[in-house]
């Protein structure tokens, strides 16, 4: 495509985008769907300039008042060239701009002034809401929570997320498919806590790999993972995952399990468990059970009351943990929305609760960084609820032999009660989860 065409391509979809009446990413797939001759290449570019946009949003803003023309062209211009330095960062991390020959062919010569004039803009310079780019009632309780380890969160959203894959454990083992990948020119590293995972360089056309047709690896980052690691199931276990979704930890539970046992996928959305059918035909997993629900007190959910060996709850919420992959998230939330989110997972976590019988293990998860939506109702449920015995996450996953199990861990005495991943420090999404066992 030519570079004048490209650019103006970004501009629409930055328009669009910033309507936020959808989602992001069903934004761009929409929009893909509609010009379907575009090729990968200029896929990769128009997504990533949409979403640079959408992560710097009140610096981009700032910026674009000096420029002329329309406001998302001038956007799109900053996006463009923003994804274009992160790809030479990912090259080389000490390059600090990327080459934007193909850009400035797209430019008037009064835009390629303007270009220039904003990047001798200094960050020392910049207002703090412009460098942080986040919106005032996010930054305040994250600034407060994390102390001096806000400017490296801020660091950590302002980038994509890596590409993390699961290893289907059913069907093989992580050094064969890394080598796999390998001899398909995909680089890969194991991840450095989940045994299930592989971190891959780049963004590769995935559903053409033979790994993949066959269930080898699925998508999942590797927080994620640990979520599903921390359940622990065993063989032949009576398992429900509570808010299945897609199915993406429900895949992995299913191979913790050895495909043995029973285990419940539970949503309300009939539409998210049809996105599971066909990664679970592909899993060969046949002890899973999808099940909509109309709602947690749901007659299904109260037929089985009482006779569940273990239920993850990974409870709807803000997704403010994974802004690297979202970033309109935090221009599409509100407090207000985290306050009614917040009583509908303590409504969810009291039902869920319902289904352990005396012995079993219930873990509560959110991909949420605010504290309201994690140790809030976790301690709320541990005070309502005596006869369930919160655990310390940290001391489970140094059972499941997880390195430096510790450090993805905070609160309780010895600040291992829950896990609590940070895109900063853990390279994940930023997740919680919560650990009881039901007296017996």
């Amino acid at each position: 495509m030519h570079p004048k065409a490209l650019l103006d391509a970004c501009a629409e979809l930055v328009r669009l985008t910033l309507t936020f009446e959808h989602p992001a990413d069903a934004v761009v797939s929409r929009y893909f769907r509609d010009h379907r001759a575009l090729g990968p290449r200029e896929r990769a570019t128009l997504a990533e300039t949409a979403y640079a946009v959408l992560r710097r949003k009140p610096l981009f803003e700032q910026l674009a008042r000096s420029g002329s023309g329309p406001k998302e062209r001038r956007l799109a211009i900053l996006g463009f060239a923003s994804q274009l330095d992160e790809q030479a960062r990912r090259a080389d991390p000490r390059a600090q701009r990327g080459s934007r020959d193909f850009l400035k062919s797209a430019l008037t010569p009064q835009e390629k002034d303007w270009l220039d004039a904003c990047d001798r803009v200094r960050e020392d310079d910049l207002l703090e809401p412009q460098r942080h780019n986040l919106p005032q009632w996010l930054a305040a309780p994250l600034k407060s929570q994390l102390g001096d380890g806000f400017w490296p969160l801020v660091a950590s959203l302002s980038q994509s997320a890596p590409l993390d894959l699961r290893i289907n454990t059913l069907v093989a083992k992580r050094p064969e498919i890394e080598k796999e990948l390998a001899q398909a020119a995909i680089e890969s590293v194991a991840t450095p806590y989940s045994p299930w995972g592989l971190r891959v360089q780049g963004k590769p056309a995935l559903a053409k790999l033979e790994a993949f047709q066959r269930g080898a690896i699925e998508v999942q980052d590797e927080g994620s993972q640990l979520l599903a690691l921390l359940l622990d199931a065993k063989r032949g276990e009576m398992v429900v995952d509570f808010c299945a979704g897609a199915g993406g930890k429900t895949l992995a539970i299913g191979a913790q399990m050895r495909n043995t046992g029973r285990l419940y996928a539970f949503d309300v959305s009939g539409h998210r468990l049809d996105a599971l059918k066909p990664r679970l035909a592909r899993s060969g997993l046949s002890n899973v059970h999808p099940a909509a629900i109309a709602h947690e007190r749901d007659e299904r959910v109260k037929r089985l009351a009482g006779k569940i060996d273990r239920v993850l709850v990974d409870a709807p919420c803000s997704g403010l943990g994974t802004l690297r992959r979202n970033p309109d998230l935090k221009w599409r939330q509100s407090p207000e929305g985290v306050q009614e989110l917040a009583a509908k997972q303590a409504a969810i976590l009291a039902s869920a609760a319902r289904l352990l019988k005396p012995g079993g293990r219930l873990v509560y998860a959110t991909c949420s960084v605010l504290p309201e939506e994690n140790e809030a109702i976790a301690e709320a449920f541990s005070t309502a609820h005596p006869d369930f015995v919160p655990q310390d996450a940290g001391a489970l996953l140094e059972q499941l032999k997880v390195a430096q199990a510790a450090e993805l861990c905070s609160g309780g005495e010895n600040g291992q009660r829950y896990l609590r991943l940070w895109p900063h420090l853990h390279q994940t999404d930023g997740f919680f989860a919560a650990v009881w066992e039901r007296k017996a």
